[in-house]
């Protein structure tokens, strides 16, 4: 598995990615923003940051540049794509993820380690989350409709939604499974000197398609 990370300007949390993407899969490179060439990778990753400074508002930008439209492209064909926190903000304004992601609840950035619980396998995973527009929010009846196609990826544990996020949403999947969304930071989550790993669970599972079963009808795997 040979992931592409892309770079936007104002993108911080790139570097982390790669060696994230280093360690879960076979290797991994960057992509400058303005490129339509992916370079033959596996899968993409859209890193966490403040791409275009977060003009307008978080993602709106980006959604535009010429990398993205390659992503777009990539992803309809099938390739796994994350979306990691300023990277779920950009995936959702291009349409590649339903809902948006709002001001916290409590209009202050939040930076600190949360637990998630994986949905399917019901596992904990630690792993920091930092953002000042993490809240997840849909529509009632898109949220029914995530629910029953099991869209939801990834919810804050009891006491750990801490940015509002209706029915403590804190990842979520396209119909067909192959596009993540996640606002913790899973790339800050790969070595024990951090004090977790959990974060490589989220690489391997979106790079060998363990919730790339929505679309015919099954339960995602663990």
């Amino acid at each position: 598995m040979i992931w592409g990370v892309l770079q936007f300007p104002g993108s911080c949390d790139e570097r982390d990615a790669l060696r994230a993407c280093e360690l879960a899969g076979d290797g991994a490179r960057l992509i400058w923003h303005e490129s339509r060439d992916l370079d033959g990778v596996d899968g993409v990753v859209v890193p966490g940051g403040f791409s275009y400074g977060d003009y307008l508002r978080a993602g709106a930008i980006a959604r535009f540049s010429p990398a993205m439209e390659a992503v777009a492209e990539a992803a309809a064909n099938g390739a796994p794509v994350i979306g990691i926190c300023n990277g779920f903000q950009v995936l959702c304004e291009a349409g590649l993820l339903p809902g948006a992601l709002l001001r916290n609840a409590e209009l202050r950035f939040r930076c600190h380690q949360v637990e998630l619980v994986e949905e399917g396998s019901g596992e904990r995973l630690s792993i920091p989350a930092k953002h000042g527009e993490g809240r997840y929010y849909a529509p009632e009846e898109m949220l029914d409709r995530l629910e029953s196609n099991g869209q939801v990826a990834y919810r804050y544990a009891d006491g750990h939604n801490s940015n509002g996020s209706v029915r403590d949403i804190a990842g979520v999947t396209n119909e067909r499974g192959n596009v993540l969304g996640l606002m913790p930071h899973p790339e800050h989550a790969v070595d024990p000197l951090t004090g977790s790993t959990d974060g490589l669970r989220v690489f391997d599972r979106v790079g060998r398609g363990a919730f790339a079963s929505h679309e015919d009808g099954k339960a995602p795997r663990p």
